[in-house]
């Protein structure tokens, strides 16, 4: 039988070109998704002021355990003074920063009272809300709290101080559910000392870049 019989007998078939089972994973997605954050970011002198201000206070604050007070009211009047000339639109400009910084404040400022945090991550949170505006500093405190609870945790774990920890969180429950007007127990420091700014730092970080990602 002649070979072109045969080749026109046997059934059709995909042809097969290249090395078998190579796979070519296709990364530009991934690539093109972190450039353009990257490009937000930077187009973004607000948030770019923000972040690189966190990770500056997180540095000195993990070194020396202590938030100096040029960096924090610096980084407001910086917010407060970008907020008149580059109004967010997001909301009115300078009243919309200096409410984020107030509720910045206002959500931290209690922590401090009942000796949990320094006036130093007060005055940073506050700070961060200047930037972040009135809108956005209530859930970047959320997060916050969340980076501090992973912190303390792992601190715990690391040094084995549960029961210190528990005691705490006792006192803690105590003092924001009490009715009677007596002075609060503050919490002990027997859970070890964290740099708060850390947890400042990486929290109000992630909301930023999850909101740039249209996650929140």
């Amino acid at each position: 039988m002649p070979l072109n019989g045969a080749a026109a007998a046997m059934p059709n078939r995909p042809v097969l070109s290249g090395p078998p089972c190579v796979v070519a994973l296709d990364m530009s997605p991934s690539f093109n998704a972190l450039t353009e954050l990257l490009t937000m970011l930077l187009m973004d002198v607000r948030m770019s002021a923000l972040l690189l201000l966190l990770l500056l206070a997180a540095i000195i604050d993990w070194r020396s355990y202590r938030i100096p007070n040029w960096l924090t009211l610096s980084g407001a009047v910086i917010a407060l003074t970008y907020s008149v000339w580059s109004p967010s639109a997001q909301g009115p400009g300078f009243w919309w920063a200096l409410g984020g910084l107030a509720l910045g404040l206002a959500l931290m400022l209690p922590f401090h009272l009942m000796g949990v945090m320094g006036a130093g991550d007060v005055k940073l949170m506050a700070m961060a809300g200047a930037f972040l505006g009135l809108s956005s500093t209530g859930p970047a405190v959320l997060f916050v709290f969340i980076a501090g609870g992973l912190a303390a945790l792992l601190h715990t774990l690391v040094r084995g101080t549960w029961l210190a920890l528990l005691t705490n969180l006792t006192v803690l429950a105590e003092h924001t559910f009490r009715t009677s007007g007596g002075a609060a127990d503050k919490v002990r420091p027997s859970v070890g000392k964290l740099p708060y700014g850390v947890s400042i730092w990486a929290g109000t970080t992630t909301y930023v870049l999850a909101q740039q990602l249209g996650y929140v």
